[in-house]
C-alpha cells in the first residue's frame, strides 16, 4: 500500500472502504493479490452490468485490437462506429419506437449530462433547470448544480446557479403530491421560479438513496413539462442498461423522454463511454459546439455492440433480471422484517435495490463486516445510510443467494450489538477467506 499512501491524492473514497490491492476479475468475482475471492455487489458502481471480463466482449475486442482497429478516431466515422450505431438503432431504439439522434460526448457520465443540460438551454432560449432532492447528476459545474448533495456541493468552491429544485417522489410523504406542487410553482410567476428549460429527473436516485419514482409520479411528471413548455430529461447513466428491469428505467412507465443520457454498463465491459440521445427536433447543434478529444470510443463501440448483441437481441435476459429482482425484493422484505426492529426499510426496483438503515454508522459497519466475509457491497444515500446492491446482472442464483446471505450475515451481526462490534483491527486482523467449491467460510 505504500505507494498509494505516498503519492496518490487523497480524494480517493472506494479505496479507503475495501483496502486491499486487487489484480483480477471475472463474471462477479474479484480477487486480490493476496488470493482474496470476493463477490462484486458494487460491480464499478453500475458500469459492469454484464460483470468483469465477459468472454464474448472481451474475444470481440482482443480481435479488433489485433486488426489494428482503430482506437482514436475523435468524431470521424469509423466501421466500428457504424456497427454500433445500426446495432443500437435495430435493437434498442426500434423495438421501443424512439426516435433520437446519438450525440457522442466525452467518455463520462458528467459530460453527457452536461450536453444535456446546453441542448435543452439552447432549444428554448432559457437558463433555469429543475432537478429534485436528492438527485446526482456528476461533479462537473453545470451537473453539480442540479445535484443535491452537499458533500459534493460543497467542493465547487462557488455559488452553483442555474438549477431551482424540487422535491421527489415521496419526499414529502405520501400525503404530498410533488407533481402538483411543481406545476403550481411553475403556473405562478411570483413564485420566484423561472421558466425553465427543462427538468431532469433519475428515475431511481442511485447516489440519493435508491428512491424510485413510481410509474405514475413519472407520468405526471411528462405532463407537466408538456404544459409549461419545457423539455423532459431522464438521466439513465445508472439505472439504465438494464439495472432497473428494463433497458430503459422509464420505459415502465410508457413515457418518452426528449433527451436521455447513457453511460456506465453502455459498453458492456466498463469501457469509458457516454452518449445523449435527443428526439431530432432538439438536434440543434452547430458542428463542434460540443466537443472533446476523447468523444466516442470505438473500443467501446465493440463491447457495447457485443452486449447487445448478446442480451438484447430478445426480451429473455430483461425476465431474468426482473426474475432475480424478484428475488432480491423478498430477501431484502425478509432481512428487514427479521433484524430491523422496524427501523430499516426497503427501496428500489429491479436489480437496483437497497436496505435503509437509519444512519450511516449502521449501514458503514454493516457493509464493513460483509467484506470481511468476502462481499464487496457499498453505501449510498445523503448520509450514506443505505445499502446499495449493484451486483451484476448476470450473476448466478447460486451466488446471488450467496451474496445476500454474506449481507444478512453482516446485518444480524451488526444488530445483535453484544459488546458493540469491536474494532476492525482487533476483530478482522486474524480472518482467512478460504474458497471452496460451496461458500466462503470466515474464520476468525
Amino acid at each position: 500500500m505504500k505507494i498509494f499512501d505516498e503519492i496518490e491524492s487523497e480524494v480517493q473514497s472506494y479505496a479507503r472502504n475495501f483496502p486491499r490491492i486487487f489484480e483480477r476479475a471475472k463474471g462477479e468475482y474479484v480477487y486480490d493479490t493476496d488470493g482474496n475471492e470476493y463477490l462484486d455487489f458494487l460491480a464499478g458502481a453500475g458500469s459492469l452490468n454484464y460483470g468483469h471480463n465477459h468472454p464474448v466482449f472481451k474475444e470481440k475486442l482482443l480481435e479488433y485490437i489485433a486488426n489494428d482497429g482503430i482506437s482514436h478516431s475523435l468524431d470521424l466515422h469509423t466501421e466500428a462506429k457504424r456497427e454500433f450505431l445500426e446495432t443500437f438503432q435495430e435493437k434498442i431504439l426500434q423495438p421501443r419506437e424512439l426516435d433520437y439522434m446519438v450525440m457522442f460526448t466525452g467518455p463520462t457520465g458528467t459530460n453527457a449530462v452536461e450536453a444535456a443540460l446546453k441542448a435543452a438551454r439552447s432549444y428554448t432560449g432559457r437558463s433555469n433547470i429543475i432537478s429534485f432532492t436528492n438527485g446526482f447528476h456528476g461533479v462537473s459545474m453545470g451537473s453539480l448544480a442540479c445535484t443535491g448533495n452537499s458533500h459534493h456541493r460543497g467542493a465547487a468552491g462557488l455559488t452553483l446557479a442555474g438549477s431551482s429544485r424540487m422535491p421527489y417522489d415521496g419526499y414529502m410523504g405520501d400525503d404530498l403530491d410533488t407533481i402538483e406542487y411543481m406545476d403550481k410553482v411553475l403556473s405562478d410567476s411570483s413564485s420566484g421560479i423561472d421558466k425553465p428549460a427543462a427538468a431532469i429527473v433519475e428515475c431511481i436516485q442511485g447516489e440519493g438513496g435508491i428512491n424510485a419514482c413510481t410509474a405514475e409520479w413519472l407520468r405526471n411528471l411528462e405532463a407537466v413539462c408538456r404544459k409549461h413548455d419545457m423539455l423532459l430529461i431522464v438521466d439513465d447513466i445508472q439505472a439504465g442498461n438494464g439495472r432497473s428491469g428494463n433497458f430503459f428505467s422509464f420505459e415502465e412507465a410508457g413515457i418518452k423522454p426528449d433527451i436521455v443520457t447513457l453511460s456506465k454498463s453502455l459498453s458492456g465491459y466498463g469501457l469509458p463511454f457516454a452518449v445523449v440521445l435527443i428526439k431530432p427536433k432538439y438536434d440543434n447543434w452547430k458542428p463542434g459546439e460540443h466537443n472533446g478529444t476523447f468523444r466516442g470510443n470505438n473500443m467501446a463501440f465493440v463491447t457495447a455492440k457485443a452486449a447487445i448483441d448478446e442480451f438484447w437481441s430478445d426480451d429473455s435476459f430483461e425476465k431474468e433480471v426482473r426474475r432475480k429482482g424478484k428475488y432480491i425484493e423478498e430477501r431484502l422484505n425478509k432481512i428487514v422484517d427479521e433484524h430491523g426492529e422496524g427501523n430499516f426499510t426497503t427501496r428500489g426496483r429491479g436489480m437496483f435495490q437497497g436496505i435503509n438503515c437509519v444512519n450511516g454508522d449502521i449501514a458503514g459497519q454493516i457493509t464493513n463486516a460483509a467484506f470481511r466475509q468476502g462481499l464487496i457491497i457499498e453505501t449510498s444515500g445523503a448520509d450514506d445510510q443505505v445499502i446499495k446492491l449493484l451486483c451484476p446482472l448476470i450473476i448466478t442464483d447460486e451466488n446471488l443467494k450467496r451474496g445476500i446471505d454474506i449481507l444478512e450475515d453482516a446485518v444480524r451481526l451488526v444488530c445483535r450489538r453484544v459488546d458493540e462490534i469491536p474494532e476492525e483491527n482487533d476483530y478482522f486482523d486474524d480472518v482467512v477467506v478460504e474458497k471452496n467449491e460451496e461458500k466462503t467460510e470466515v474464520q476468525a
